[in-house]
């Protein structure tokens, strides 16, 4: 969402990254090093080999646990303050693929030295790939359009993608066209963009796009590309405008159970007044094609509207699979946002009235949306806590992803009974997050031991005073003086390391309060779900 739709006028990206159906990619969120950042990339699903820039940025990734298919690093933010989220899988139709088909990796075949024989061929860049070639190179949103660019014209790719870009003033949009072209447009900065898997954008300006490229960009043959091979599908229209869902994208009936429903169930909760989303002559429905990509939303939207969205699967509706009010064939007819198989949820926030050495904040959630929470974490350090970061395959509650995926396998079959127990757990932490991250901006602003009370008893304090639930705080860990953070942003030498450290241990004490609540969520869910099973009986030999 643009600056002047969200509640702090931060640029924000979020976005949910899903594993395939039946499948479970554990996460982890990390900090890749410029020493760490490999000089000769080899994606492994591609068997693609590019060299890198010998100047990378670091940054923050959410990479695959089991990296057995590659990095996948998914969504990060750089130490320019540039966040990138890729990607979101797209669809497009047969008459782009046709015209400019993927480039998939072809294995090879025989024998070498005989006769027959087809040495291997590099497929193109894809979701695997696309943060860790891009991410540690760019200072601007827009450079990050440029770069992805540049790299999908010269190596292609072998599926369709979306890819947001992030900085302190603005977000761009990239949608992947076919093998080699692309398209990209600047989210307006009252709007909102609702984006499913599939093909999103809905106007373009072509002449914009190909000139000064104000508020689109796109592959320099772009024009050539669409009249070559009819795709443009207005009827008449104005002049240099496209409609890159009816060109590029598909209305495919799958779409009307998998992506539409997902627009418009986003849409009916944030502009609820907008539209009659429900009634008989309502204008949108789940099968719409037309759903607007962008939308001014009918007051600034916060963290908690973005997670809430993230997480719906249609409440209110008979399509809500935890409802009573459809049928058991409506309950199940459509796929909800917050579906069992999410892997991560990264909420990117870049906040402009902040100094550049902590403005930056990447909020992370793991496992599926509707029962998990999200964590805070500066992203200007050089570690993430354990807790986050010390996934692997093997499954223990000392991993927040792996508590996390526990607690939802266990409450989804007693959704109603433990619900309410899941939505305190929210509340609760998440507030824990907002005053953790204000007691640290109060530290480095020079202000340790004021603050105020969001809960009773001891917490997250600078020296004392902002508390947030009982027994447990966040301390601030630095004070003004040891980290040289000015008004104004700048940071000296010494006082750029004081900055980290302090981040770092606000993170680390972030971390730890909510591994507690965590804990103690999870022994709730077991105690309830344990008494709700099937094999229970009344009767007792007390």
């Amino acid at each position: 969402m643009g600056r002047d739709a969200s509640y702090d006028g931060s640029p924000i990206v979020a976005r949910n990254e899903d594993s395939a159906n039946g499948e479970w990619n554990p996460k982890r969120i990390v900090v890749v090093s410029p020493a760490d950042q490999p000089r000769s990339y080899t994606s492994v699903l591609a068997h693609l080999t590019i060299d890198l820039p010998d100047d990378p940025l670091r940054y923050t990734a959410a990479p695959n646990a089991i990296p057995d298919e590659g990095v996948w690093g998914e969504a990060g933010i750089n130490a320019a303050n540039v966040a990138m989220s890729a990607t979101e899988t797209l669809t497009t139709n047969e008459r782009v693929l046709g015209a400019d088909p993927f480039v998939e990796y072809q294995a090879a075949s025989g024998t070498p030295g005989e006769a027959g024989y087809l040495a291997a061929v590099a497929g193109g860049i894809g979701e695997e790939d696309f943060l860790t070639l891009v991410l540690p190179y760019i200072r601007t949103a827009r450079e990050g359009v440029l770069r992805l660019g540049a790299l999908l014209e010269e190596y292609g790719t072998y599926e369709s993608n979306g890819v947001a870009f992030s900085d302190a003033d603005e977000i761009w949009w990239l949608e992947t066209v076919g093998g080699h072209h692309w398209i990209a447009r600047r989210v307006p900065d009252d709007q909102y963009v609702t984006m499913p898997n599939q093909l999103g954008i809905d106007s373009f300006d072509v002449d914009d796009a190909l000139g000064e490229g104000a508020e689109y960009l796109a592959s320099p043959d772009l024009r050539e590309f669409i009249a070559d091979n009819h795709l443009d599908l207005s009827l008449g229209g104005q002049p240099g405008m496209v409609n890159p869902r009816e060109a590029f994208g598909s209305h495919s009936d799958s779409d009307h159970v998998y992506n539409s429903p997902r627009a418009w169930s986003m849409q009916r909760a944030l502009n609820p007044h907008a539209e009659d989303w429900d009634g008989p002559t309502a204008r949108y429905t789940p099968a719409s094609d037309d759903i607007p990509w962008g939308r001014v939303p009918e007051r600034k939207v916060t963290l908690e509207d973005i997670k809430y969205v993230l997480s719906l699967h249609y409440q209110g509706t008979r399509y809500d699979p935890y409802s009573a009010l459809g049928t058991e064939a409506e309950r199940h007819l459509l796929r909800p946002i917050g579906i069992n198989r999410h892997s991560e949820l990264s909420i990117l926030q870049i906040r402009p009235y902040r100094p550049e050495a902590s403005r930056a904040l990447q909020w992370v959630a793991f496992a599926s949306n509707p029962f998990n929470t999200l964590v805070p974490l500066y992203t200007n350090v050089d570690r993430t806590p354990d807790y986050l970061a010390n996934t692997t395959g093997r499954v223990s509650t000392d991993s927040f992803y792996w508590a996390e995926r526990i607690i939802a396998a266990l409450a989804d079959a007693h959704f109603n009974d433990i619900i309410p127990e899941i939505e305190r757990y929210q509340e609760k932490t998440v507030a824990t997050g907002h005053a953790s991250v204000r007691a640290t901006d109060t530290a480095l602003a020079g202000g340790a031991g004021a603050g105020a009370g969001t809960g009773a008893g001891a917490g997250v304090g600078v020296g004392a005073g902002v508390g947030v639930g009982a027994g447990a705080g966040v301390s601030g860990a630095a004070a003004a003086s040891d980290t040289g953070e000015s008004a104004d942003g700048t940071v000296g030498e010494s006082g750029e390391e004081g900055v980290r450290r302090t981040l770092e241990a606000a993170n680390d004490e972030i971390a730890e309060l909510v591994k507690g609540q965590t804990d103690e969520l999870l022994g709730k869910v077991l105690f309830i779900a344990s008494n709700l099973m099937t094999n229970r009986f009344s009767r007792s030999d007390n």
